[in-house]
């Protein structure tokens, strides 16, 4: 339930788990199932339930720069971006980012997950993964005839049918979706052969998080919060900034979370915890509530006249982050498509809210389809050995120049990810169907009237590595967030690639029949270095930042252990995206749900790992979990 200020401050709870996101209200959801224990939520944004803007399907980057929804975090400059301060918008209130994300539920490669175990890492696999994330799942299948039309088979993609998070497909899948499939066939991309059980090279439609019955947002206020809130020992309060969290030495001379240190309405204030403080802050918060906390590199904390209780040099390190850029094209007028295009006249905008309540209009529509690729299926066998020699030639300097030896493996790993016609390759290129104009394209805005199809370009396997230090001991100003885009050139080149591709794929029927113009990149940006210029000036986040708090062994710039307890600590969990220590080739939603699921069993008095399944993370935490599927 939600809690006033004096039932908390100076208060004690077993329980106290900082952010009432996506992980955060999983992990407390399921803690609270054992009625024996008290779980209190910090959350620094408003409660905002039951709220239109939130629930209001296909209202993408609406909420991006309201700050009653979003943080609006930015980086520092980029130099291989042209010094753009890129945007890192984040989900501000309780459910966090699964409040104001784009609804998409894309689970990664097998090997991808598996390569988390392989890190050093017992436990987090692909077969947990799926074990755990199961409870999450709550598929809804569409009619049979949908089945049958879009030739899937729901019996083998092993997705859990009753957890409290409705997913389904939207109500409305227009004409430019089922030409963008086709356009697939046409180009000889096959259907992905099992896109939720670990084999996702291909096309798909892709699930969304959405009732069916309502056509509204589901998330994890709505399927964790509201259906739990009446729980005695479920307290959340909201508008609580939180600042530090206080510890002290054991005997062993690990530091004990005591206390965390918040502020409400211009207060600064305590809550003590009996047994653990678990950070679900996120990746660009939780590093500097550790640093804060005194735990870090001793020269970040020594620079901001912070005490060093515990140095930890990876926090804030191995800082990875998907990238994604639009093309446009502008769709020919007999072509019978609404597009998210007619949202920008508010008339329109009135009438399609307005067709909601008859399940109808382009609310009841979503992005479904997805396409995932390796290296070598988007470009020349010659072209995908000439970037694969640019990642060896990467390999070797590291080597050559004394890297740290979890850098390198993971540089190992992604060449494997990218090797051509390796045994081990991932679809690390993504293409995105957009219905309509997506902000923030450039050279060239959208004509008032006129609709567009967006086809998205997304890198996931980035070789960049950056980071994420307080620059301040305020709490209330940003740390500097470096990812240092586009720093090793092969990210660039790659990216090129991927638009090339899409270009071929716009001049394919049935899609080539669809378009009268291409809009961006535009005629004047045609040759390879003309468009890399392009990429640097108009590529954005994806807003998936992992590995700033890696699960990694601790000699290896590890700051969580494989049941996400922070090294040198004997109470002190981490469960968000953050401790993913390599990233994957897929949104992140439902691997942040996993993570939290899978973290609160793994230990028989430890949380799980809350990134990889929110889920497993709760399950360690319980003291439940077990390694087999």
């Amino acid at each position: 339930m939600l809690v006033t200020i004096d039932e908390v401050s100076n208060r004690s709870f077993d329980y106290i788990i900082v952010g009432g996101g996506t992980a955060g209200l999983t992990l407390a959801a399921r803690l609270t199932e054992d009625s024996g224990r008290s779980v209190l939520v910090l959350e620094a944004g408003a409660a905002n339930i039951d709220d239109p803007a939130i629930l209001r399907t296909a209202s993408y980057g609406s909420h991006f720069g309201n700050e009653a929804y979003a943080w609006n975090h930015q980086t520092i400059q980029q130099p291989g971006a042209l010094e753009r301060e890129a945007q890192w918008f984040r989900g501000k209130g309780l459910g966090g980012t699964s409040a104001i994300n784009f609804l998409c539920w894309s689970k990664p490669p097998r090997q991808d997950i598996d390569d988390v175990e392989r890190l050093g890492n017992p436990g987090w696999n692909w077969g947990n993964y799926q074990k755990y994330l199961r409870r999450t799942e709550g598929f809804i299948e569409p009619p049979k005839d949908f089945q049958v039309k879009h030739g899937m088979d729901f019996d083998a993609w092993n997705v859990g049918r009753d957890g409290p998070l409705k997913l389904t497909y939207p109500a409305t899948i227009g004409e430019g979706e089922m030409n963008f499939r086709q356009t697939m066939m046409n180009a000889g991309i096959p259907l992905a052969h099992l896109p939720y059980d670990g084999d996702t090279e291909g096309h798909q439609f892709t699930l969304n998080t959405v009732d069916p019955k309502t056509h509204t947002r589901t998330y994890a206020t709505t399927a964790f919060y509201l259906p739990n809130k009446d729980r005695p020992n479920f307290s959340v309060l909201v508008s609580a900034y939180a600042r530090r969290v206080i510890t002290a030495e054991t005997g062993s001379r690990a530091l004990s979370a005591t206390d965390v240190e918040f502020e409400h309405e211009g207060r600064v204030l305590f809550v003590h915890a009996r047994e653990e403080v678990i950070l679900c802050a996120g990746s660009l918060k939780t590093p500097q509530l550790l640093e804060l906390s005194g735990i870090g590199r001793r020269d970040v904390l020594e620079k901001i006249n912070i005490s060093v209780k515990m140095e930890l040099p990876g926090v804030g390190e191995n800082v990875q982050e998907h990238m994604y850029l639009g093309t446009a094209f502008e769709l020919k007028e007999d072509v019978d498509w609404a597009t998210l295009d007619f949202l920008r006249d508010p008339e329109l905008f009135a009438k399609h809210a307005e067709l909601l309540e008859s399940n109808t209009g382009v609310f009841t529509t979503g992005l479904v389809s997805f396409v995932f690729l390796p290296l070598d299926k988007i470009t020349s066998p010659e072209r995908a050995a000439e970037i694969y020699a640019m990642g060896q030639n990467i390999l070797r300097r590291m080597i050559e120049n004394g890297a740290p030896r979890a850098h390198i493996e993971q540089t190992e790993i992604l060449l494997e990810r990218l090797k051509p016609g390796g045994s081990r390759r991932s679809p690390g290129c993504e293409i995105i169907n957009f219905p309509g104009f997506i902000p923030g394209g450039i050279p060239n805005a959208p004509e008032p009237g006129k609709r567009y199809l967006s086809i998205l370009m997304a890198l996931n396997h980035n070789f960049s590595r950056g980071t994420i230090h307080s620059v301040s001991s305020d709490p209330k100003k940003d740390p500097a967030y470096d990812p240092r885009y586009l720093e090793e050139a092969i990210d660039l080149e790659i990216a090129l690639e991927i638009v090339k591709f899409i270009r071929r794929l716009a001049n394919t029927p049935p899609l080539k029949d669809m378009f009268a113009k291409e809009l961006n990149p535009g005629l004047d940006n045609q040759s390879d270095e003309q468009l890399r210029e392009w990429i640097k000036a108009g590529f954005s986040s994806t807003f998936h930042t992992a590995g700033p708090c890696s699960m990694l062994p601790r000699d290896k710039g590890g700051v969580v252990d494989h049941n996400l307890k922070v090294y040198g600590t004997s109470n002190l969990r981490i469960v968000d995206l953050s401790v993913i220590p390599l990233h994957f080739a897929a949104h992140s939603q439902a691997t942040v749900y996993a993570v939290a699921e899978q973290g609160l069993y793994q230990n028989s008095y430890f949380l799980y790992t809350l990134v990889l399944a929110t889920t497993a993370a709760a399950d360690i935490i319980k003291g439940k979990f077990t390694s087999g599927p």
